[in-house]
């Protein structure tokens, strides 16, 4: 089964991955990022920005894809904390296929993304 805990709720999931979108508080510029959920963690498969700017920069070997700069970090973590100040307009937008659910669009605790476990 393919399942996260993310802000408080079991999402259970089609597939063994989810997207994660938002805009930059700052820059206001879109960015997107792939992960894949492992046992024991997530793993940063793929990120894009649609630009670049303060705190945003393209990572190693980024390439310029249809106005998107994509690179894929592979970088793996426990656990995903999101930081919910409400300040920026919106939160973010975590899709699996066709369902998606917004996290973190009101201040409040930081919401945190981790796998279910056994």
């Amino acid at each position: 089964m393919n399942c996260l805990l993310a802000g408080g709720m079991m999402l259970v999931l089609t597939s063994p991955g989810f997207s994660l979108h938002w805009t930059h508080s700052v820059e206001q510029v879109e960015w997107a990022e792939e992960w894949r959920i492992l046992s024991d963690g997530l793993q940063l498969t793929q990120a894009r920005v649609k630009g670049s700017g303060a705190g945003m920069e393209p990572g190693d070997g980024a390439e310029l894809i249809g106005g998107w700069w994509v690179w894929s970090p592979g970088t793996v973590v426990k656990e995903l904390r999101l930081a919910a100040s409400g300040a920026t307009g919106a939160g973010w937008r975590l899709c699996d296929g066709a369902n998606c659910h917004e996290l973190g669009a009101a201040s409040g605790q930081a919401v945190v993304i981790a796998p279910c476990g056994e």
